[in-house]
């Protein structure tokens, strides 16, 4: 079984979506996104600098951008699309969680990035009343790193299993933390520019319930697993309801995870920019096959997994009649 997964912030890179925009359409559809979100995404993602796309305003967006366009590229090619069949559940991981929600039918794409556009803007303005941001703690005892980071008052905001946590606060707080980190861990600070997932973030939780009381919402077509808790949530109205609480927040990716497992995964695709999800997953879970698409050359290597998955569903399937 196929999970498709769609990465959060802090994945994106200078240049990152230079070779998408060579392929076919796609230059006309991040056009008509930038038009919709007032925001130039071919510029941001093919000649901004890192602290450009470090903006929580511009890095949300494009990253759901980015995570759309490449499921299109992988699915709607028509000399050699993937199975789209295949796909027995997604997610993703904070701010993917919306690229997840279009992929699974819950939002139009449209409705995706209007909500992104608006969700990264208010998540900027609450970051912007106080200097905060998150480090990653990888390593150490689990009792003693959250010992650490409740004496610091610093959140557990996500929990990506295996060892990694990240902390979020203010900035004197993790600056405590990176000198002072429990034992045997090592803190690493990460390319954002908000304690997101924390209560710091409460302020666009208002924002994000207003953005979506007209929306369209329909029920997910494929498994939708949540950042909450790692349930499956069948119901389109509950995803965006977890979709705005999510804000304020700690993402569980390690309860996700552990879903995928139950699930039966047999294998994951990441979405561009791919490789912190499929990282995450070999080392949970190492037995299940990985392929991160980070570029448009990553594209077959997807499309083969998938295709060989398809395969194999459908030989089951003739053997048990």
């Amino acid at each position: 079984m196929l999970v498709l997964v769609a990465p959060g912030q802090g994945s994106q890179a200078p240049g990152f979506l230079n070779p998408w925009v060579e392929l076919p359409g796609v230059a006309d559809r991040l056009g008509a996104w930038s038009d919709l979100v007032g925001l130039d995404l071919i510029h941001f993602g093919t000649k901004a600098d890192a602290d450009e796309i470090r903006d929580t305003a511009v890095a949300q967006p494009l990253l759901v951008a980015a995570a759309l366009v490449s499921a299109a590229a992988l699915f709607d090619d028509e000399a050699v699309p993937a199975p789209r069949a295949a796909v027995g559940a997604v997610a993703g991981h904070s701010v993917g969680e919306l690229a997840a929600a279009a992929i699974a039918g819950v939002l139009s794409e449209e409705d995706a990035m209007a909500l992104v556009r608006r969700r990264a803007q208010a998540m900027a303005e609450a970051a912007a009343v106080t200097e905060t941001g998150m480090s990653a703690v990888l390593g150490g005892d689990p009792d003693a790193v959250a010992a650490r980071l409740a004496e610091l008052e610093l959140t557990p905001a996500n929990n990506n299993g295996g060892g990694q946590i990240v902390a979020a606060g203010t900035v004197g707080r993790l600056a405590e933390l990176a000198a002072g980190k429990p034992e045997r861990a090592r803190v690493v600070p990460l390319k954002v520019a908000g304690a997101f997932h924390t209560y710091h973030m409460a302020p666009a939780v208002a924002e994000m319930n207003a953005a979506v009381s007209d929306i369209s919402v329909a029920d997910p077509g494929i498994r939708y697993v949540s950042n909450a808790d790692g349930a499956v949530v069948a119901e389109g109205r509950e995803v965006v309801r977890r979709l705005v609480s999510q804000i304020s927040n700690p993402v569980r990716w390690d309860l996700c995870m552990e879903t995928f497992q139950k699930l039966g995964a047999t294998a994951i695709v990441e979405l561009c920019p791919g490789g912190t999800l499929t990282a995450l997953a070999k080392r949970n879970l190492p037995e299940v096959e990985r392929v991160a698409i980070k570029g448009p050359d990553t594209l077959a290597a997807a499309r083969e997994l998938i295709t060989g998955l398809s395969a194999d569903t459908a030989a089951a399937a003739d053997a048990a009649e």
